[in-house]
């Protein structure tokens, strides 16, 4: 048996420090809860950029606002090494628990020092950071902030509870990226989304009946407010400061492909559920995409 913890909250908009407190706060109460596992969604330190989907002319050359928001953006982005991931490595240890968290990431020095990625972090109970993934490819309007990943985080690390892998939104529909965990024995997966809306949904549950694995599909809270003040917030599309452009939707997915826990819409939480890693053998039996289904003789596999 495995507990696991989904945080859907929404982070502190624009501010690090302020988020990273918040989070810090939900890994001990998930903790307390019995959690071995923790999971924070897409670019969750601090806050997935939405505004590149709902602010007027953001795809505008020049665009001061969009400038100015993409600055805001930078500054509170995530340097790996630096002491923000330091504290959540130490929260890892402390709470024995293996941390799955979404970043914005920057470079500080060297290649690349002007670019953002969109990343996950992969912490074990040692406090040890197991894995770092950078999203291949940002999706449509995502390449506005975010550059290109590579290959070197599609991995699936073991810890003391549980083989977990992890990928962030488009990724899911990418057939050679899901192969590459699934060749990994990968029993959970953690998928990072903006909002787990239907289509997501169904890209979460087919991602769990084919690498016959646990899925825990974690989407965030995003208010219209939350958006950078350069590019106004009073009015998108006839919603207002409260509303939210983010709803959540986290749920759970079992190897079979079914709903474990519903999807969780419109509000923040901590969503403990136990999974019961037997059932990943019950269902190899009949499908198992790195073992009797692969083909070997007939499919070559190879990441680079």
């Amino acid at each position: 048996m495995l507990i696991t913890a989904i945080i859907q909250a929404r982070p502190i908009p624009c501010s690090l420090s302020q988020s990273l407190e918040k989070a810090l706060s939900l890994i001990a109460e998930a903790a307390q809860k019995g959690a071995q596992l923790v999971a924070f969604g897409e670019s969750w330190l601090s806050g997935y950029p939405a505004w590149v989907d709902h602010a007027p002319e953001i795809a505008q050359w020049g665009n001061p606002a969009m400038k100015a928001a993409y600055v805001e953006l930078y500054k509170n982005a995530v340097l790996v090494g630096s002491e923000t991931t330091q504290a959540l490595a130490d929260a890892a240890k402390r709470h024995q628990i293996t941390l799955i968290m979404g970043i914005n990431e920057r470079v500080e020095k060297g290649p690349g020092n002007g670019t953002l990625y969109n990343g996950i972090l992969t912490f074990g109970p040692n406090g040890v950071l197991l894995n770092h993934h950078r999203k291949l490819m940002p999706t449509f309007n995502e390449k506005l902030v975010h550059g290109l990943g590579d290959g070197r985080g599609l991995k699936v690390v073991e810890t003391p509870h549980v083989r977990v892998g992890s990928l962030i939104c488009w990724e899911h529909w990418m057939p050679l990226s899901r192969q590459a965990l699934h060749m990994q024995g990968e029993q959970v997966h953690v998928a990072l989304w903006p909002m787990v809306k239907e289509l997501n949904v169904l890209a979460s549950r087919h991602y769990a009946h084919e690498g016959r694995c646990f899925v825990l599909a974690v989407g965030q809270i995003m208010q219209v407010n939350d958006i950078p003040e350069a590019l106004g917030r009073t009015s998108l599309n006839g919603r207002t400061s409260g509303d939210l452009l983010l709803r959540g939707g986290s749920c759970i997915i079992k190897p079979n492909g079914e709903l474990l826990l519903p999807p969780q819409m419109d509000a923040e939480g901590i969503f403990i559920q136990e999974l019961n890693l037997d059932e990943i053998i019950e269902e190899q039996m009949t499908l198992d995409v790195s073992g009797h289904y692969h083909r070997p003789d007939v499919f070559e596999f190879r990441v680079k």
